[in-house]
């Protein structure tokens, strides 16, 4: 302990930045040098589920606050839930930002749908990091007349529902924040059928969209965001992609849904689609795949693929992907990856989460699902070296998938199988069929040059 007291101030202080605000509470019993060394930590870190009452929790916040005074503070960290006064909550709010706080991290549980968080935080000239989170959704967005973050980077919103006190288009919000690289929004709708997500600074954006309130499908969205290196979007397919100015783009993962009936009419000849139906649209989605062709990795969605197969004539060429992604789905079908496998030239690395798929009409020659006179040919002009199968469940369909693949990909090197851990498949509790399944995957590795290998996650 003497040696701890005999240390400088300040490094006191940086080793209470590492505990929560409690526990930094706690330890001015140890001594009188360290009775309100707490107050002096620049990182506030306050979480109500620490505390017995609620009442306990706001006094132990407003005491800390009124021994720490004016001095500087970089972080605030705050998670409450009902019982929480949303006055009292605002108040430490604005405490924060009149002390020039960078990092704002804030969990808002209320119920309450009128809470408002304070207008003072949207025109900060300090912040740097927002993150908001909520279970019940947050009506914090004041509007854009205003609103102006000059020094924001990092934007995090997650919430059940985010709702916005007017209506303001993503390229008229993101307008807002000026020097804004790095943006994860969770749960958003669109406020207008045609918008831009447009920024010149963003460097990674993590997108998660619901569609609109009254329809599902977007008429027109649009990414004018030349600086983005890496992106995560996912959304009901819109109608149209009209600009796509992604050039510098080196991560994609697009996850695009569509109805059950949508996927019915995408299958079906477009003859008997009335005039005014979206799905006749969905072959714009070319453009969007056009404005991230040039990326070295993909990831796409089981929809995503579906939505592929209106193009697969004039799917572009992925010149420099060598990573692709694909999540399967039963009750989607793979009509789009001979097209797809077929215009990655440079692809090295393949995984597919899910060895599964829908077999329709249109079911393509990358799979073992029907037999076709020229089965596999799109395997054969694919490069591939290293190829993951993850979701492994053992059936005689994926050993013939997995059979298929090491017929025809020409340069494969290794391939890894996965088993799925969180299914009660025969291959956990069916020692003999487990043994047998084995048996073939060994065999697969004698008779292959591919190194083969059956692995836990």
């Amino acid at each position: 302990m003497d040696l701890l007291c005999a240390l400088p101030d300040d490094v006191r202080s940086h080793i209470l930045s590492f505990l929560t605000t409690k526990e930094a509470v706690l330890t001015s019993v140890l001594s009188k040098k360290w009775r309100h060394m707490f107050a002096r930590v620049p990182v506030l870190d306050v979480d109500d589920s620490a505390f017995l009452h609620p009442r306990i929790f706001m006094d132990s916040v407003d005491r800390v606050l009124s021994l720490q005074g004016d001095s500087p503070i970089e972080r605030f960290s705050l998670k409450c839930e009902d019982g929480v006064d949303p006055e009292r909550v605002n108040g430490w709010i604005c405490n924060a930002l009149r002390r020039g706080v960078s990092e704002l991290d804030l969990s808002i549980n209320f119920e309450n749908k009128e809470y408002r968080l304070p207008r003072e935080m949207f025109v900060s000239k300090t912040l740097v990091k927002l993150k908001l989170t909520s279970e019940y959704g947050l009506r914090w967005w004041v509007g854009a007349d205003g609103t102006h973050l000059p020094l924001l980077k990092t934007l995090h919103i997650a919430s059940e529902m985010m709702s916005m006190d007017c209506d303001v288009k993503m390229e008229r919000f993101l307008a807002c924040f000026p020097v804004l690289e790095e943006a994860e929004m969770i749960s958003m709708d669109w406020v207008d059928p045609v918008d831009t997500v447009s920024s010149s600074t963003l460097r990674k954006l993590s997108f998660h969209a619901t569609g609109m309130k009254t329809i599902l499908n977007p008429k027109s969205i649009s990414f004018d965001a030349p600086n983005l290196r890496f992106l995560a979007f996912s959304d009901w397919v819109a109608e149209d992609y009209p600009l796509v100015n992604l050039n510098k783009l080196d991560v994609a993962r697009i996850a695009l849904s569509v109805s059950d009936d949508q996927t019915r009419k995408i299958r079906g000849p477009r003859k008997y689609l009335s005039e005014g139906d979206v799905v006749r649209q969905f072959g714009n989605v070319v453009k969007l795949m056009n404005g991230v062709r040039n990326v070295r990795e993909l990831h796409l969605h089981p929809d995503t693929l579906e939505v592929l197969s209106l193009c697969c004539e004039s799917m572009p060429v992925f010149n420099n992907l060598k990573m692709l992604i694909i999540t399967s789905d039963e009750d989607r079908g793979w009509q789009a990856m001979p097209a797809l496998l077929k215009n990655c030239p440079q692809l090295e690395f393949l995984l597919i989460k899910g060895l599964v798929h829908d077999v329709t009409k249109q079911c393509g020659d990358a799979c073992d699902c029907i037999h076709k006179k020229h089965k596999g040919r799109s395997l054969k002009s694919c490069p591939v070296k290293m190829f993951v199968i993850r979701g492994f469940t053992g059936t005689m369909k994926e050993m013939n998938m997995i059979e298929h693949f090491l017929d025809h990909f020409p340069c494969l090197e290794e391939m890894n199988i996965y088993i799925e851990e969180d299914v009660p498949t025969p291959l956990k509790f069916d020692r003999q069929f487990a043994v047998r399944v084995l048996e073939m995957i060994e065999e697969f590795d004698y008779s292959y040059k591919c190194n083969v290998q059956l692995l836990h996650e």
